[in-house]
């Protein structure tokens, strides 16, 4: 292979997408090192514009179907017990880039993932003060950012079933990695769904009502949805599916990011999550998927957070196509190619990296 044949000849990015890309990004493949992401690292995706929110006149508006509505200052919230919890986030359209035709949107590659140590209060203490009402099915979120999608106006909202807001463990975070939530991440306030995708956890969050019929706003109605065709009801996403990803190891070609790697041992390094069980096994080839071989994993920190794994590679001169696939205790695991949906979705494929291996 040679460097100039792996660029990405005839992929066309929009002027609309890099508009996107500007105010979004991944986080670097190198940082898989860190077990907390540096918050600069941390993967970003935001909808429209991000809000600028006073901290002394902002307020948690707690209500609908609820016995004590509440109005909760910053400080309210910072006085009832704090949780921390080290999670994985995950865009569900993480990997959209790859999928051929590719939808139209944020041109994620593979990088859309980070884990924070967020500190907060736990959803179901808020819920517990406010008391919701046995006629309540959902709890809304509602955030201060706002826009237009699909030609439909509206605030950024999403919601969870009863039983999933009080049995997740999500928390209400106002601190990530130990430090004030930074404003890209949802200053003050915001919802963190341990191991499920990033579009559940509602930055910038002004609100939480308890509903007592399925919201049908546009971020639950329209989006985040596998579908086929566009007419399709579609099924909504949730958990996280299994993904692995490697450290690419050796040195860059600038612009095709061609590895360049030194013949001999080789210490191959990365992450693996799953929001659905698990992990329970990382396979690695270096022959494009031909062959595999069990990696050796980490020890598990929190059930919300990727865990480590190592390969050691005995590295001959040539060309190389690593790949790597995660497992987890029920059974789910990485295929081989993406499969195509609309919004090109969930595409957890194996993660490829192509080297070259000098000789000498």
């Amino acid at each position: 292979m040679k460097i100039s044949d792996t660029a990405t000849a005839g992929i066309s990015i929009s002027v609309e997408e890099l508009q996107l890309a500007t105010s979004n990004h991944g986080m670097p493949l190198e940082a898989l090192r860190y077990a907390v992401t540096p918050v600069g690292l941390h993967y970003l995706l935001t909808h429209f514009d991000m809000p600028l929110v006073d901290p002394t006149t902002w307020r948690l508006r707690v209500d609908g179907c609820i016995e004590r509505p509440l109005e909760l200052s910053l400080a309210d919230l910072q006085v009832m017990p704090a949780t921390t919890r080290v999670l994985t986030m995950e865009c569900a359209g993480n990997g959209r880039a790859m999928i051929a035709p590719r939808p139209s949107s944020q041109p994620w590659l593979v990088e859309a993932v980070g884990t924070g140590e967020w500190t907060g209060v736990e959803l179901r203490h808020v819920l517990d003060a406010a008391g919701l009402t046995d006629n309540a099915v959902e709890v809304v979120f509602t955030g201060a950012d706002s826009g237009v999608d699909g030609g439909e106006m509206h605030v950024f909202q999403r919601s969870l079933t009863v039983d999933t807001a009080i049995s997740s463990g999500a928390l209400l975070a106002y601190q990530l990695n130990g430090g004030p939530l930074p404003p890209q991440h949802g200053f003050p306030l915001r919802v963190v769904v341990p191991r499920w995708y990033g579009m559940t956890n509602v930055k910038w969050l002004t609100s939480i009502s308890g509903v007592d019929e399925p919201f049908n706003g546009y971020q639950q109605r329209q989006s985040y949805r596998l579908r086929q065709e566009a007419d399709e009801v579609g099924e909504p996403l949730s958990r996280i599916y299994p993904r692995s990803l490697m450290v690419p190891p050796g040195i860059p070609e600038f612009m095709s990011r061609t590895r360049l790697v030194s013949p001999g041992p080789c210490d191959l390094f990365g992450r693996a999550w799953s929001g659905k069980a698990p992990i329970a096994a990382v396979d690695v080839s270096v022959d494009g998927g031909t062959t595999w071989a069990a990696a050796e994993l980490e020890p598990p920190t929190d059930p919300g957070a990727w865990i480590g794994w190592r390969f050691l590679w005995d590295a001959g001169p040539g060309d190389h196509e690593l790949c790597c696939r995660a497992t987890d205790a029920e059974g789910n695991t990485q295929a081989a190619q993406p499969t195509w949906n609309r919004g090109g979705y969930v595409n957890n494929s194996f993660h490829r990296v192509p080297v070259q291996v000098l000789d000498g």
